[in-house]
């Protein structure tokens, strides 16, 4: 089973997080940011992926420690889960339409972070959550995860859906990269024979 276990403890925040790949999309989320919660509800809905989270973090100075640690955590995790990376497509991306809303996700596990997220949000809170976090989110799990990762608004108002097309987009991304391709018979996904 492709699982694993991260727990995270800074002066600002306590993560504990654990993820399988290979689930059913059940999650159990308690970051103390709602907006977030539901987020990562979505993500691994439309990953597939089994994830418990549970943060503690100074949420009454505002979210961002506890949804940079999430993301912290969550790319670490699912880095731990993939070890060498054997077999794995490696690359996914997908174009996702909610409502008026289109935001394009393409990652490839590669190796080497780099994140460029550009939302373009037009609202500056969605509840208790500052909405520019979706880009500090996208740029943390990016960095652990070892992935270059583009999320693009190609169009959209509503803050809401905007927001929420890209981590499911992220969720579909990742589940298709993280996903066994048969066909390299465990083959790690480079020429160069190492992603790490």
């Amino acid at each position: 089973m492709r699982t694993a276990t991260i727990e995270r403890e800074t002066k600002e925040t306590k993560v504990a997080l654990s993820i399988g790949l290979d689930g059913a999309g059940t999650a159990h989320v308690d970051t103390g940011v709602p907006f977030l919660d539901h987020m990562l509800d979505l993500f691994a809905y439309h990953g597939c992926f089994d994830l418990d989270v549970a943060c503690q973090g100074d949420v009454e100075v505002d979210g961002h420690h506890s949804t940079e640690d999430v993301g912290i955590a969550l790319g670490r995790a699912i880095s731990e889960a993939l070890g060498d990376r054997r077999g794995i497509f490696r690359y996914g991306d997908i174009a996702l339409p909610m409502d008026e809303a289109l935001v394009l996700v393409a990652v490839d596990i590669c190796g080497r972070d780099f994140c460029d997220c550009r939302l373009d949000v037009p609202a500056e809170r969605l509840g208790t959550f500052e909405t520019e976090l979706a880009d500090e989110f996208m740029a943390a799990f990016a960095r652990e995860l070892g992935a270059s990762l583009h999320v693009r608004k190609l169009a959209g108002r509503n803050s809401h859906h905007i927001i929420e097309a890209a981590f499911k987009g992220l969720g579909r991304a990742m589940r298709a990269a993280v996903s066994i391709d048969d066909a390299r018979d465990q083959a790690v996904p480079s020429t160069k024979g190492t992603i790490l």
